[in-house]
């Protein structure tokens, strides 16, 4: 196993364990907590909540055949990232971030932070690499900083996977210093939010949730 991976193992075993202490302890304070705003509403025209992710956000990646692994039918997929729009921001806001986060895999397909305040939405396709849109971290492909799309494996259990978008509304910048041992993987941007989360920089949040399977119908 390279260095690269055990140290991402490593950092995956730790975000594991903060995850369920801040959860287990934290959860009836933040679900009761009147610091968030009600108000804050996310959509999306790409995928309606809990509904069916379109093959329009699903990656490619070539199996033995050459067809795409990722989709149904092999086909190709667009792997661009939904458009996202979102309403009633609590005033003192000065920036959101945006996330992708596969539930089922504990998998970040595309994680997005300091978007400017002025900015309400996100066009299809601003996960791209080099997007001006916001900074972008390195999704758990560990290939580049932007969006890559669904791939459930096919014939495993769950053959469906549920993946949730979130926009998250700040009073503040977030500030994710690339380190050695700790590169702005989507895990580094999970951990920054929970910690703005519990240190009140959070003014509001909302998700949006969709499902997708690679493995044709049983």
């Amino acid at each position: 196993m390279s260095t690269r991976i055990r140290r991402r193992t490593a950092l995956r075993a730790c975000w594991g364990v903060y995850v369920l202490i801040v959860g287990f302890f934290g959860a009836a304070n933040a679900l009761g907590d009147d610091h968030f705003d009600d108000h804050f509403r996310v959509s999306s025209t790409t995928f309606r909540d809990g509904g069916v992710l379109p093959i329009s956000m699903a990656d490619n990646i070539p199996n033995s055949n050459g067809s795409n692994s990722c989709t149904v039918n092999g086909g190709a997929g667009g792997n661009l990232s939904p458009d996202v729009s979102w309403n009633h921001a609590p005033w003192g806001t000065r920036s959101f971030a945006v996330m992708l986060y596969d539930v089922t895999a504990s998998f970040t397909h595309w994680g997005m932070f300091n978007i400017p305040a002025s900015t309400s939405s996100l066009p299809v396709g601003a996960g791209a690499v080099g997007s001006t849109y916001g900074t972008q971290v390195i999704n758990d492909f560990d290939v580049e900083r932007g969006y890559t799309g669904p791939c459930p494996p096919i014939g495993v259990v769950p053959y469906s996977h549920e993946y949730v978008l979130t926009v998250y509304a700040l009073d503040q910048e977030l500030q994710l210093e690339p380190s050695v041992n700790f590169p702005p993987y989507g895990e580094t941007l999970l951990y920054a939010l929970l910690r703005a989360t519990e240190e009140h920089h959070v003014l509001a949040k909302a998700s949006i949730a969709g499902f997708y399977s690679a493995t044709p119908p049983q």
